[in-house]
């Protein structure tokens, strides 16, 4: 509705981000942006000062459509799980003392607008179909490889969150017996396929194969817990062989999530953000001939595999999807 604002919240276990966005039917103008740290906060203080900020906003922003708080929504992003029915947050691993905290219930008492939560993952996954490379086809899945590996899914045009909001952790997948671990599961999707997993891999292989790469530099690094995965691209990216097969097996697995995706959902697109939107170049090369092997065929041909639209401001625009996400 152009003339009118919506206000998104980032939670993240970092840092929390505000913003006022002016929301079309196909476009978002973030007109307003602020943020403030996380960490050593409680709940209720982060809360309030959320509140605060809310409360200052006509003051703050200089438009020529002036901001009235109360004819405005609240949508709110923040790593689960979570139940978005319910309107609580239920102790995301990166934000401890989160317990069931009632946060559309306070901020719905405050302002009296109306007021939605989803996971990240699905806050996303409505951004990058409303705003981003989803396009509003029929069927989308958006997955993060950020920090973690997640997934939101849109199906004929809604976001499908599940019975109890878990629908999409792909990351909890097991791919293999052994391997780096995430969602607490060793050898699962999150620990091959997404940003602290890269990192944890190369510092595995780096051991078990340090026979191989006496003397290389970036096996050395990862032995020793130096490496990052902006580390490792960069290796790749300058031929080096350690990285390169640490890379190479990373995508491999991606692959066959990819696959399992396409075989199950039969999505017109999929789009990926965090390390592969940065790197989407040498992951196409490796998982293309890989999903020709093992996935449908006709499903495949249908499939688009394509880098988020939203880059690094993801974030912003998720929170305000859901604050104009239907009911």
């Amino acid at each position: 509705m152009k003339g009118e604002y919506s206000i998104g919240l980032d939670i993240g276990g970092t840092k929390c981000a505000l913003c006022v966005g002016e929301v079309t039917d196909d476009a978002v103008k973030i007109v307003h942006r602020e943020e403030f740290p996380t960490a050593g906060k409680t709940w209720q203080e982060v809360l309030g000062i959320y509140a605060e900020k809310i409360e200052a906003l006509p003051q703050a922003i200089s438009t020529s459509q002036p901001l009235n708080l109360s004819t405005t929504r609240i949508g709110i992003s923040c790593g689960g799980p979570l139940d978005s029915r319910a309107g609580l947050i239920q102790s995301p691993p990166n934000l401890p003392g989160w317990d069931d905290v009632p946060i559309v219930k306070y901020f719905a008492d405050r302002f009296h607008v109306p007021v939605r939560v989803q996971n990240d993952a699905n806050a996303c996954a409505l951004a990058e179909w409303k705003f981003g490379a989803g396009g509003r086809c029929r069927n989308m899945v958006f997955m993060t490889f950020g920090t973690g590996l997640g997934a939101g899914i849109v199906v004929e045009g809604r976001l499908y969150s599940g019975t109890n909001d878990n629908a999409g952790e792909i990351g909890h997948i097991r791919l293999a017996p052994q391997g780096p671990k995430g969602y607490n599961k060793d050898g699962s999707a999150e620990g091959f396929c997404s940003g602290a997993g890269i990192a944890r891999l190369a510092g595995i292989r780096s051991r078990e194969w340090e026979m191989e790469f006496d003397g290389s530099e970036s096996a050395a690094r990862a032995r020793a817990g130096e490496l990052t995965t902006k580390d490792i691209f960069g290796y790749v990216r300058a031929g080096d062989p350690f990285c390169t097969r640490v890379f190479r097996e990373s995508a491999a697995k991606l692959a066959t999530i990819l696959a399992y995706t396409i075989d199950i959902l039969n999505p017109e697109v999929i789009v990926l953000g965090g390390v592969f939107m940065r790197n989407a170049d040498l992951f196409m090369a490796e998982i293309e001939p890989i999903l020709a092997r093992e996935a449908l065929p006709g499903a495949l041909k249908v499939c688009r595999i394509v880098p988020a639209g939203l880059s690094e401001n993801v974030g912003d625009y998720a929170a305000l999807a859901v604050a104009n996400m239907d009911a």
